[in-house]
């Protein structure tokens, strides 16, 4: 699961989600491009790795990361992962009344499978909203949730 809060107007920040832009008039808070949904696929692999979270890996007190692009820091976890696993397959929700997550699912599909090295079809996008609760529902922000599902190679 990963959270991240709109940014202020001002702030010119782009909401990427899924290594796809989405138009919006603000984007999300966080140190590297905050796009919650990789974040979440993400930290899912490396929990069924049995590995550290993602904050581990990229800390946001390291300015290397700063403005990182997610989609290249999730292809380094896969190429971290692989070695001993190989995705079977991914699932993952974003969760906020706006934007609407319909029309870029397919998109953000193609460069989540693309970064997992995995065809499309292993790799499930959904959006749903909070039905106007919580942070989401006020719309305050976005949030992600995904599992992965993991196979061992050979003695993994």
């Amino acid at each position: 699961m990963d959270v991240h809060a709109f940014a202020g107007a001002d702030e010119g920040r782009r909401l990427l989600l899924g290594g796809v832009e989405i138009p919006h008039e603000r984007g999300l808070t966080g140190h590297s491009d905050a796009d919650v949904l990789s974040h979440a696929v993400t930290d899912a692999m490396l929990g069924a790795a049995g590995l550290e979270d993602i904050g581990h890996y990229f800390p946001d007190t390291d300015e290397r990361f700063k403005d990182a692009n997610s989609i290249e820091l999730l292809r380094l976890i896969r190429t971290l992962v692989e070695e001993d696993w190989s995705v079977v397959n991914v699932d993952a929700v974003v969760i906020c009344e706006r934007p609407k997550i319909r029309d870029h699912r397919d998109a953000m599909r193609r460069n989540l499978s693309e970064a997992l090295d995995v065809e499309s079809s292993q790799v499930s996008v959904r959006g749903t909203t909070s039905e106007k609760l919580g942070f989401t529902g006020r719309g305050e922000g976005i949030a992600a949730q995904a599992v992965c599902l993991l196979e061992g190679r050979g003695g993994g």
